[in-house]
């Protein structure tokens, strides 16, 4: 009897409430080199959802996308044998984290790129940071460092460069605009509060079950609205469609909730500032668009930024 509470007991133990174990905490060589990878895949990701848009629908393709990440992740979890159950008490707090992280960003951010070319769209869902320092900083107790209000300050110069470069095309489709800021700021939303509910699970069946809970509405709505156009489609959104759920849902997902995990919620959403510039050069090698000096100009604001925001910890 004693044996069987041990184990009930080793099992509540907040597994993430402490971030993932023999995971190094704080800037690291490990941390950067996750920053590393997840910047380039999420970056190169919004040509290749741009081109997948173009004959798939918004529902649909994130319906396939959504699933077939949650399998994989869940098959993982299986495979190494990680607790799949939602500790007591936080079935809520996964629905609210879910519904910002995965429902609400994904619906906005993909009726915007519709509207949207995907360059700008990556540029205006990456104001992200924007929302999520003065939050960290409110409702975490975050303190706001000079080097980190200095890198967001120039980070977003970055950004505001190369909306100007497009604001004529962005005013043109001011609803785009907006349902891509509300992604953004869903975004925000979703990292604080798993940053300060955190939910004691393993980060592979975490993210999931935020797969499969902030999912729900879209698995719904997709045969609901889309029934009328469920045709063969050509190879290229069925390729767009692995691509995400492999890599951008299996991968970059998990990466992005051991960084939101091992680093104060205000830098992790500060080191995402390079995804939108990846974004717009490899818009322009997908999508046949040509470099000018705003991009060019943009790169060096933004690595500037993650210079001073990224300066690996002395520990």
């Amino acid at each position: 009897m004693t044996s069987q509470n041990t184990e009930a007991t080793a099992q509540e133990t907040p597994l993430a409430a402490a971030p993932p174990q023999g995971i190094p905490q704080g800037i690291t060589a490990y941390s950067l080199g996750l920053l590393a990878l997840l910047t380039f895949f999420w970056g190169i990701n919004w040509p290749i959802m741009k081109i997948a848009l173009n004959e798939m629908p918004v529902f649909t393709f994130r319906a396939l996308c959504l699933g077939g990440g949650a399998i994989g992740l869940f098959a993982i979890a299986l495979l190494k044998r990680m607790p799949l159950r939602i500790p007591r008490g936080h079935l809520l707090h996964m629905i609210w984290i879910s519904l910002f992280n995965i429902t609400g960003w994904n619906v906005f951010v993909l009726y915007g790129l519709s509207m949207l070319p995907a360059g700008r769209t990556t540029i205006l869902a990456f104001t992200m940071p924007l929302w999520l320092v003065p939050m960290s900083a409110l409702l975490l107790h975050e303190r706001l460092t000079g080097w980190k209000l200095a890198g967001l300050g120039i980070g977003m110069a970055g950004l505001a460069v190369l909306i100007g470069g497009e604001w004529d095309a962005m005013i043109s489709a001011p609803i785009g605009v907006l349902l891509v800021l509300l992604a953004a700021i869903c975004w925000a939303i979703g990292t604080v509060l798993t940053k300060l509910w955190q939910v004691p699970m393993t980060p592979v069946p975490f993210v999931g079950w935020q797969m499969v809970l902030g999912g729900l509405p879209i698995f719904i709505i997709a045969p609901l609205l889309e029934f009328d156009r469920w045709y063969v489609y050509s190879l290229w959104p069925w390729l767009s469609a692995f691509y995400n759920a492999t890599v951008c849902f299996v991968f970059c997902y998990w990466a992005w909730n051991v960084l939101v995990r091992v680093l104060p919620a205000g830098i992790s959403g500060l080191s995402t500032l390079m995804i939108p510039v990846v974004g717009v050069f490899s818009s322009m090698l997908m999508l046949g668009e040509e470099p000018r000096w705003p991009e060019f100009a943009a790169l060096a604001l933004v690595a500037t930024a993650l210079g001073m925001i990224l300066k690996p910890s002395r520990s």
